[in-house]
């Protein structure tokens, strides 16, 4: 279509006389070249005509002295190679001259061949194709390279240079000092460390401090300073001071759960954890239930990041308009009035990492309904393509299969976990698809973000936007320690670094302690999960560093979920000693010398082997091919024919071993059949998928029992694992005996280790 449209520009520009020599000779006339690019030498028509000349000779010139005012065509060709966007059909032609262009162009196109079939449409419509391809292209330009969306729209209206705040408005910006001292917001980042406070953080000397709520249980609470201690008893705590925007609207919390649902106050959960992050320390919960807990967490903490951002913007807002003010009426030689520090190096103060879209969608609804009031709706820029490509996709899931409440939770709605988002927020309305260093809130997975930060030596990566996060949200830690932990740490790593470029800041309004790099020591990190592991403990004790302290749940089960086994099995757990938690060494080589040995006969055969780590399945895998042992195996990168036939073969017995990894269990849920013998590798990181592949001894429908077996590796460094599993009590008499097997039995009476 480009050539024909060129094709069009060029015939369009020609008279009757030209066309008509260019159909018969099959070039132009010789007298309209550019000859040297000096076409004024070729202007002879100034000549005074001669007397012996023709009527019809003087007709000609006539003709020519009228295009020869005009530009050539070669001329108006090279306009429309410089101004692609310009249309320059003449609409001026007459009929007969259109219809010899759609002749030159049917016989230009088929190279001689007649074609009238093939432009009889086309060339009717020529200029409405050229205007939609201008259109096309400029909406092309907007929208941009591949998933980056540009919203221009509505960029000066969310921009907070440019806004400010009326003079009612600015009343809770400039609240009296007695607010003032209650709001923890203000405290927090108006507070100045020195030097001797930030070497007292670093070095990692804490003061700790135990203390019981009602509903959160026991939290340990470490402080680096002294004169920000821990916190009191649950009475003694009071709600933070909410933007006025939100002060009716909180009230409601749990409606923004469910919508439909009775309007009603916040539950007492919400209420605690309201509170610890209103504290602005940083907080690791660890036992939050996906089916009943979760969604209050994720209204309470988006009611927390709404908080934190408006009072940010309606501070820098209401700064806007004082400063407006002072000029306008400050005289030519009056003194600069000192500039307020109430930004960051770069706008987003917040990044709120979720596992899968449909938390990221259900992040943003919250955000929304907690922003809205009864009959008013608020602005929602791009809302339908976020629904488009956040919104939950159509179920393909079989509907006979039965799988438990918390995988449904987790698994409900849009699964894909590469995304990203911005999110910005002025006077109430919310802007999606923001540019990064245009929003306040960054929603993405920690794929999606590794795709932008890159790696060392990468020419197109970007780290910038994350220099001047108040606030880090982790939701469902224990989702995203199934998919890649690795892309987490990448992320705190590259957390309040300096930017490399100034990115348009204003650094007489940047606080002192973003321009010494201290803002580490003020962000909070608010980190929420299913179950305690120490990848996840890792992300507080050496990636945050808080001022203020820590605050951690440290709930020790009574119970364990051996207890939810349902069949008649001896349970073996045998101890091995280990240097570290990380000491997969020791673990492989105990399996292959004590463990593997005793199953290798025959007799024990159908036998499953658990195995939590992708790299421990890795390597028994390369070793049972190295030995030439009958097994099969199943991981998360398994392919449906593949699952299939290696469940089959264990069935049948055609395959003594089966490798089985936690992730394949995470994402799949499948029973196995025809097990007679578990061996778990190491404890499982969820406790109760313990007890739900013990279980599966009785799908088989085999009255065995007594042959059944299963046997449990673990070290001191599964403290957790294990507590989670046989049960505090029970797990503290394990690690600190002197025996290293333990034996229990479930179905009938236990036995005391």
């Amino acid at each position: 279509m480009g050539k024909k449209r060129q094709n069009s520009q060029l015939f369009s520009s020609l008279t009757k006389k030209q066309k008509k020599h260019l159909k018969e000779f099959g070039e132009e006339h010789p007298f309209h070249d550019v000859v040297g690019a000096r076409p004024e030498k070729t202007e002879i028509l100034h000549l005074p005509p001669s007397p012996e000349q023709s009527d019809v000779e003087h007709d000609e010139l006539e003709d020519e002295e009228v295009e020869v005012e005009q530009e050539t065509a070669y001329q108006k060709l090279l306009s429309t190679l410089n101004q692609p966007g310009i249309n320059d059909n003449s609409e001026e032609e007459s009929t007969d001259d259109e219809d010899e262009e759609d002749e030159l162009l049917d016989e230009g196109d088929s190279d001689g061949v007649a074609n009238n079939s093939e432009h009889g449409d086309e060339e009717d419509d020529g200029e409405e194709s050229a205007d939609k391809a201008v259109v096309e292209a400029v909406e092309g330009e907007e929208k941009g390279a591949g998933e980056d969306f540009v919203d221009k729209e509505h960029e000066t209206q969310f921009c907070l240079e440019t806004n400010f705040t009326d003079a009612e408005e600015r009343g809770d910006a400039d609240s009296p000092a007695e607010e003032d001292c209650k709001d923890m917001f203000l405290q927090h980042l108006d507070t100045e460390l020195g030097e001797e406070d930030v070497q007292k953080i670093t070095s990692g000397s804490k003061a700790k401090a135990q203390i019981t709520w009602p509903k959160l249980g026991t939290l340990l609470c470490t402080s680096p300073l002294e004169r920000f201690g821990g916190i009191g008893p649950h009475k003694n705590t009071s709600l933070p001071v909410f933007h006025k925007v939100l002060e009716t609207r909180r009230k409601d919390l749990n409606q923004t759960v469910d919508p439909n649902g009775p309007a009603g106050e916040s539950s007492p959960l919400q209420l605690e954890l309201l509170a610890l992050m209103g504290s602005y320390k940083d907080l690791y919960c660890s036992d939050i239930c996906p089916v009943v807990q979760a969604p209050q967490v994720c209204s309470a903490y988006c009611l927390h990041v709404l908080n934190h951002v408006l009072k940010a913007n309606s501070r820098v807002l209401a700064h806007n308009a004082l400063l407006r003010e002072h000029k306008t009426q400050a005289g030519p030689g009056a003194e600069p009035q000192d500039e307020p520090r109430d930004q960051g190096l770069t706008r987003p103060k917040v990044l709120i990492l979720v596992p899968f879209r449909g938390g990221a969608l259900r992040v943003v609804q919250n955000l929304i309904s907690l922003l809205e009031t009864k009959g008013k709706k608020i602005m929602v820029s791009n809302k339908k393509r976020f629904k488009e490509e956040f919104g939950e996709e159509e179920d393909v899931k079989p509907h006979h299969v039965q799988r438990p409440d918390d995988y449904d939770a987790v698994f409900s709605g849009n699964v894909d976990d590469h995304f990203k988002i911005g999110v910005s927020i002025v006077r109430g309305s919310i802007r999606l698809y923001s540019p990064f260093y245009s929003s306040d809130i960054i929603i993405a997975s920690p794929l999606g973000l590794r795709t932008v930060l890159g790696a060392d030596g990468e020419f197109n990566r970007d780290f910038d936007f994350l220099s001047s996060i108040d606030l880090l949200v982790v939701d469902h830690a224990d989702v995203l320690l199934m998919q890649n932990w690795e892309h987490v740490l990448h992320v705190m790593k590259h957390m309040n670094l300096q930017p490399l470029d100034s990115h348009g800041v204003d650094f007489s309004r940047v606080r002192m302690w973003n321009l010494n790099n201290w803002a580490k020591h003020y962000r909070q990190t608010l980190v929420f999960s299913s179950i305690q592991d120490p990848q996840i403990n890792n992300i507080l004790t050496k990636h945050c560093a808080n001022y203020r302290g820590q605050i951690a749940t440290k709930n020790m089960p009574k119970t364990g979920s051996i207890c939810q086994v349902l069949v008649q099995l001896p349970h073996v757990f045998q101890m091995f000693s280990a240097d570290s938690f990380m000491d997969h060494d020791a673990r492989f080589q105990f399996f292959v010398d004590k463990v593997l040995p005793q199953y290798r006969d025959s007799v024990m055969s159908h036998t499953l082997i658990y195995i939590p780590s992708y790299f421990d399945y890795i390597r028994l895998r390369n070793y049972m091919r190295k030995e030439e042992i009958n097994f099969t195996s199943i991981c998360e990168y398994s392919s449906r024919s593949e699952v299939s036939r290696a469940r089959h073969f264990l069935q049948k017995g055609d395959k003594q071993f089966l490798l089985f990894t936690e992730r394949f269990h995470f994402y799949k849920r499948h029973t196995i059949k025809g097990l007679q013998n578990l061996i778990f590798y190491g404890l499982p990181s969820f406790p109760h998928f313990y007890s739900e592949v013990c279980n599966m001894l009785a799908a088989g429908g085999r009255a065995e029992e007594a042959s059944w077996t299963c046997t449990s590796l673990y070290s001191r460094y599964d403290a957790h694992k294990l507590a989670a599993i046989t049960g505090a009590q029970r797990a503290g008499q394990m690690l600190h005996s002197n025996k290293t097997v333990h034996l229990f039995v479930t179905g009938g009476e236990d036995k005391a280790p």
